[in-house]
């Protein structure tokens, strides 16, 4: 499953213009080949962005590039979506799955122990609070073995925007859903529509369709 930029924001918490930058600069690429439009970004692209967003609420641009720039020199060349940056207060670290972090800062080269988990929960920045990733809403969930890890309500294969979509207008009620979608409760449909009004432009896209 690729996330189209709007998408891409709200679940990473960069804005859109960070990301447009950062793709300009090559801070961060996604790793779907799409060169043409619209810009798509894979799950593994934004848990990423994920921590690059974080850092950024507490490291400047220019100590992120410097942890890139050794990443580098330390072979640690895949792709970005491969590595999660964690910050500890004195230095980046790359985390790995074993949960050892590598320092690309301030030792770069040293190891340490990091937690993956501070990148996936919800997190607060300067720009506001970045939801947590497996679970953007409460009825809501983000799995990579469903849907490719499109949101989807929780306990079913159904994709958030198709209930969204369903109920936008008013002409069918949160608590109708389930007669469309069963299992789908009126909670998970009134979350749904929620996470989708907190997507850039969704509201707009829908109203002139």
């Amino acid at each position: 499953m690729a996330f189209p930029v709007p998408e891409t924001s709200v679940l990473s918490g960069a804005s859109v213009s960070q990301l447009h930058n950062w793709r300009r600069t090559g801070l961060f690429i996604p790793e779907v080949e799409s060169r043409a439009k619209p810009m798509l970004y894979s799950l593994r692209d934004i848990i990423a962005l994920r921590s690059v967003v974080k850092l950024r609420s507490v490291k400047s641009l220019q100590k992120i590039r410097r942890a890139f720039s050794h990443m580098s020199a330390l072979d640690l060349t895949e792709h970005p979506s491969r590595y999660s940056l964690v910050d500890t207060g004195r230095s980046i670290v790359v985390v790995q799955n074993d949960g050892v972090g590598i320092d690309v800062l301030a030792d770069p080269g040293q190891t340490t122990l990091a937690q993956l988990t501070e990148i996936l929960g919800e997190f607060e920045t300067p720009r506001g609070k970045v939801v947590d990733l497996r679970r953007p809403r409460r009825h809501l969930e983000v799995r990579e073995q469903r849907l490719g890890g499109w949101p989807t309500i929780e306990g079913t294969r159904v994709p958030f925007d198709v209930v969204a979509d369903l109920i936008f207008d008013g002409r069918i009620g949160p608590d109708e859903v389930d007669a469309f979608y069963p299992g789908v409760s009126a909670a998970a449909a009134t979350d749904a529509l929620d996470f989708a009004r907190s997507i850039p432009d969704w509201a707009e896209s829908r109203a002139s369709a």
